[in-house]
This record gives C-alpha cells, structure tokens and sequence, in this order.
C-alpha cells in the first residue's frame, strides 16, 4: 500500500466530518458540519484537480450557506 500523504489525510478527515455531520440531530449543527465537511471536499477536489469532487462540494456548501441563512432568517421572525 502507498504511504498516505497530507492531502490524502486531509480528504480522510473531510470525509470523517462529512460522516459526523450526518449523525447530528439538530438540522443547524448538521448543517454547519456538513459545510465544514464540504468545504474541505471542495478545496481537497481543487488541489488533486477533480473537478467533479470540486463542483459537487462548493454546490453542497452553497446549499448549506443558504438554508442556514433561512434559517437564521425564520428564527428572527418568529422572536419579533
């Protein structure tokens, strides 16, 4: 087996991340942590240059950005 190098560590701690992001119940920190997890993909697909890795990631970040967004939006309405 070849020796695991730091990118590859970073991908396997990425996909540690991604893994736990799904084991959260409250959606919010699911959300947070699966954006952390994607970011990572992302920039892990950039620098072994898939683009398909690198597309898919920065998309489910988007994703997350945007219904924490909404979320954070809904939860100030219902306070006022």
């Amino acid at each position: 087996m070849a020796e695991m190098t730091s990118v590859d560590w970073f991908g396997f701690m990425a996909s540690v991340i991604v893994a736990f992001s799904l084991m959260q119940k409250d959606l919010v920190k699911l959300r947070y942590w699966n954006l952390l997890g994607a970011s990572m993909f992302a920039v892990y697909g950039g620098i072994i240059e898939a683009m398909p890795v690198l597309f898919l990631n920065v998309f489910i970040s988007i994703a997350n950005v945007y219904y924490l967004l909404q979320m954070r939006r809904e939860k100030q309405t219902t306070k006022n």
